[in-house]
C-alpha cells in the first residue's frame, strides 16, 4: 500500500506542472478569455494535451489512485472539447445552418426523398380510389374532426362554405394550434421510425395520405377540385413538403442501417443521423411557417388565384433554397 502511495505521490510531481497549465488554459478558453493566453501557451495546447492523454493511459494502467484518475479524466474532457470541439455562437450557427447547412442536407437525401414521394403519391391515390369504390371507406379514413359538412353526398353549396367561410381570429388561433401538433407529431413519427429500416415511416406516410385522397374525392365529385386544391395549397405545400422531407430523412437512417456498405453500422448511423438531424431542425421550421399559414391566411384569404400563388409562390421559394442555393463552404 505505501508503496502504491509514494508510487502515485511521485507520478503526480512529476507530471503535475503541466497539468496545472493546461488546466489553467482550458479555464481560460471556457470562459471566452483566449486573449489573454500568450502564443507560446497556444502553441503548447495540443503538446500538453497529448501528455494529458498519456498521463491518464499510464494511471489506468498502474491502478493509481481513484481521485488522480477521476481528475485526468474530467480535465482530459474538457482539453478535448477545446482541441477538438467546434465553438461558435448561436447566431454563428444560424448562420452557418440557414446559409447552406440545411440545404446541403436536404440535397443529400435527395433519393430518400423520392422514395418518400411515391409513398405519399400512392397514398393520396389509394384514399380517392378506395371512396369511388365504397363511400362508406370515407368515414374509415378521414378524421371525425374534418367530417363535420365535408362527407359524400354533401351539396355543392355546403362545401363551398368550408372553402370560403371565415372564422373568428380566437377560432383561427385554436385550429392553428391543433393542426400544427398533428402535423408534428406526424413529422416526429416519419422520422423515428426509420430506425426500424424505414418501414414504417413508409407505411405511415402512405396512411397519413389516404385520408387526404378521401377528401380530395369528395370535393372532385361537386366539381370544386381547384378549389379545392386552392384551399389546401396556401399552407398544404409548406405543410406537406415538411413531411416530406422528415419521411426522407427517417428513410435515410433505415437505408444507412439496412445498406451500411464498407462502412460499419455505427460509422454509417452516425453519418446518416448528423444529415437527418439537420433536416428535422429544418421541418421544425417548415412545420411553424405551415401552422401560420394554415390558421391564418388559408381562411382570411377568400380568393382562389391568391391561394394558388401564396401557396405555390412558397413552394418555390422552398425549393429554391433546397436545390438551387449552393454557397460555397467557407
Amino acid at each position: 500500500m505505501a508503496d502504491a502511495v509514494l508510487r502515485s505521490d511521485r507520478f503526480r510531481l512529476e507530471r503535475e506542472a503541466d497539468w496545472a497549465r493546461i488546466d489553467a488554459m482550458v479555464t481560460a478558453m471556457e470562459k471566452g478569455k483566449l486573449k489573454t493566453l500568450s502564443d507560446d501557451d497556444v502553441m503548447a495546447l495540443p503538446v500538453l494535451y497529448r501528455n494529458l492523454l498519456s498521463s491518464l493511459s499510464i494511471a489506468r494502467e498502474s491502478s493509481l489512485d481513484a481521485g488522480l484518475i477521476a481528475y485526468l479524466e474530467s480535465l482530459t474532457l474538457r482539453a478535448y472539447f477545446i482541441v477538438y470541439g467546434t465553438r461558435t455562437t448561436f447566431g454563428g450557427w444560424c448562420r452557418s445552418f440557414f446559409g447552406g447547412g440545411l440545404s446541403r442536407a436536404v440535397r443529400a437525401t435527395w433519393g430518400d426523398i423520392l422514395i418518400a414521394l411515391a409513398a405519399m403519391v400512392i397514398g393520396a391515390l389509394l384514399g380517392f380510389w378506395l371512396v369511388d369504390a365504397d363511400q362508406q371507406w370515407y368515414f374509415r379514413l378521414v378524421p371525425a374532426q374534418f367530417s363535420d359538412v365535408r362527407v359524400p353526398g354533401a351539396s355543392r353549396e355546403a362545401l363551398l362554405g368550408t372553402l370560403f367561410g371565415k372564422q373568428e381570429a380566437d377560432g383561427l388561433s385554436v385550429f392553428a394550434a391543433y393542426l400544427f401538433n398533428n402535423n408534428a407529431q406526424v413529422a416526429i413519427m416519419a422520422f423515428a421510425l426509420g430506425f426500424a429500416f424505414g418501414v414504417p415511416t413508409l407505411l405511415l406516410l402512405v396512411y397519413n395520405m389516404v385520408g387526404l385522397g378521401a377528401m380530395l374525392w369528395v370535393f372532385a365529385s361537386r366539381g370544386l377540385t381547384a378549389e379545392f386544391i386552392g384551399w389546401l395549397s396556401i399552407h398544404g405545400t409548406t405543410e406537406l413538403l415538411a413531411i416530406l422531407l422528415a419521411g426522407a430523412a427517417g428513410l435515410h437512417i433505415g437505408r444507412a442501417l439496412a445498406f451500411p456498405g464498407r462502412r460499419s453500422h455505427l460509422t454509417a448511423l452516425s453519418g446518416a443521423g448528423r444529415t437527418a438531424a439537420q433536416v428535422m431542425a429544418g421541418v421544425i421550421v417548415m412545420l411553424i411557417c405551415a401552422g401560420l399559414l394554415e390558421g391564418f391566411a388559408r381562411q382570411l384569404v377568400q380568393s382562389t388565384a391568391l391561394r394558388y400563388a401564396i401557396g405555390y409562390g412558397v413552394l418555390a421559394a422552398w425549393l429554391t433554397y433546397f436545390f438551387a442555393f449552393r454557397p460555397r463552404r467557407s
